[in-house]
């Protein structure tokens, strides 16, 4: 008498509550990146119908030509060095303006120092960008430091107010608790500040990073030799249009590069806490 293993039956794999989710997150940003997509396509489609249709092609050169220079540029060295260029002044003159913000945002929780800075903040934060600009354009000319002093005097403003109203948010029971567990100073700035202030900092460091790129790129349209608005300026002047068109694409992608993948991963990853809490 033979016998015969049976093999136990198989029960249904259960689908668990975390890959549904995860299907779900992953059906939106496909859908999310698929219109967004579409946009580009939309926007580019009709300005390329418009370019010697509906304009002549030598008032609004079309996409396809300006890529073909973007590809010319770049091949020549001209977009590596003047990048490069305007990136320089940027790092340079906003390091800078985050330091002296944060400097000033925590010196005005003193009362005496609030009204010592406050009408100063209050004049960079209203003041024009093209103010700047100009000013510091007729008085240093083209020297490197005038696109660097006028993102100073456009930006730290910003990070001072964000830092400034963050501290004054710091709850002050939490503050009070730890001073009577006797936790050192260190401590508390680490735990308790530090997280704290991280929202206001980076929405300074975002926003006045995008306001340090459009006055950089303005002052050098006015006085430099080198950079972007530089370059902007000698298209205009030659007669130039896709040039000039494609030097601002240029200058529109590696913002958005620069704000949506490099300071959104940072931010993300910087506060992927967050997701370990609500989960």
């Amino acid at each position: 008498m033979s016998t015969t293993l049976e093999s136990p039956p198989k029960t249904p794999t259960r689908t668990s509550e975390e890959d549904i989710v995860r299907a779900a997150k992953r059906k939106d940003r496909i859908t999310t990146w698929g219109w967004r997509l579409a946009g580009y396509v939309f926007f580019l489609g009709i300005w390329e119908l418009a370019s010697g249709n509906l304009m002549d092609e030598r008032l609004l050169p079309g996409p396809s030509t300006v890529f073909t220079t973007f590809g010319r540029l770049w091949a020549s060295g001209e977009v590596p060095g003047a990048f490069a260029t305007t990136l320089t002044r940027i790092a340079i003159g906003f390091s800078l303006a985050f330091i002296i913000g944060i400097g000033i945002g925590i010196l005005m929780q003193n009362r005496f120092l609030n009204g010592f800075f406050r009408d100063a903040v209050t004049v960079g934060v209203t003041t024009p960008g093209l103010i700047w600009a100009l000013i510091t354009a007729i008085i240093f000319g083209n020297r490197t430091a005038g696109p660097i002093i006028a993102i100073v005097l456009t930006t730290f403003a910003i990070i001072t107010v964000n830092v400034s109203e963050g501290i004054k948010s710091i709850p002050k029971d939490l503050n009070d608790m730890a001073k009577s567990f006797d936790v050192s100073v260190v401590k508390r700035n680490r735990h308790i500040v530090i997280p704290h202030l991280a929202p206001f900092t980076f929405t300074a460091v975002r926003f006045g990073f995008s306001i340090a790129w459009k006055v950089t790129v303005l002052t050098e349209v006015f006085s430099a030799s080198q950079g972007i608005g530089f370059e902007m300026r000698t298209a205009t002047q030659l007669f130039r249009l896709d040039e000039f068109l494609t030097w601002i694409l240029a200058f529109y992608f590696v913002a958005l590069f620069l704000d949506k993948v490099v300071l959104e991963s940072i931010e993300r990853r910087f506060f992927s806490w967050r997701g370990e809490l609500k989960s």
